[in-house]
């Protein structure tokens, strides 16, 4: 939900670029990349279902859309429409414990966003030491459509409403 905000705040990550020039897209169509079988080590390949209108979606209604979609991908009943047409990518290697990555581009989508592990650290907030969950966040992106600085700007939306979150 929150890459989905970072999305909306910064549309030219939800664009493709086409011969014609830049194509922007209206919807969210959030690809998530799910490993296949049950353990991620063992290398079974991974397939990219699409969420399709995550904008419309509350955080319920993605997590449900996300267990859905991710159930039927490793039980190999998804249709074609499921893998088609998506506008970002979400790539969670975190999942087999790695702290950072760098995923690539699925074409003709703009970006990708690796997330790492989620830990627990220890972090300054506002002069006091607390101990909050965190975690590496990796964003590639399309130079054709992006630059560094709309790259900026995702990520920290990206950050602030991660912080901010209240569920």
């Amino acid at each position: 939900a929150a890459t989905v905000a970072a999305v909306q705040d910064n549309p030219y990550h939800k664009a493709q670029w086409t011969d014609n020039g830049i194509y922007l897209h209206h919807a969210i169509h959030l690809g998530i990349a799910v490993a296949l079988g049950e353990n991620p080590a063992d290398n079974n390949g991974l397939i990219v279902p699409v969420i399709k209108n995550a904008q419309d979606l509350n955080l319920m209604g993605m997590a449900r859309a996300l267990n859905d979609i991710a159930e039927r991908a490793r039980h190999k009943q998804l249709k074609p429409d499921d893998v088609q047409g998506g506008t970002f990518t979400i790539s969670n290697h975190g999942v087999s414990g790695s702290l950072f990555a760098t995923p690539i581009i699925n074409q003709p989508q703009v970006g990708i966003l690796g997330v790492g592990m989620v830990e627990q650290r220890v972090k300054v907030i506002d002069g006091a030491i607390a101990i909050r969950p965190c975690a590496y966040v990796s964003l590639t992106f399309d130079h054709r459509v992006a630059d560094g600085a709309s790259g900026d700007a995702f990520m920290s939306t990206l950050k602030a409403k991660l912080e901010a979150w209240t569920g």
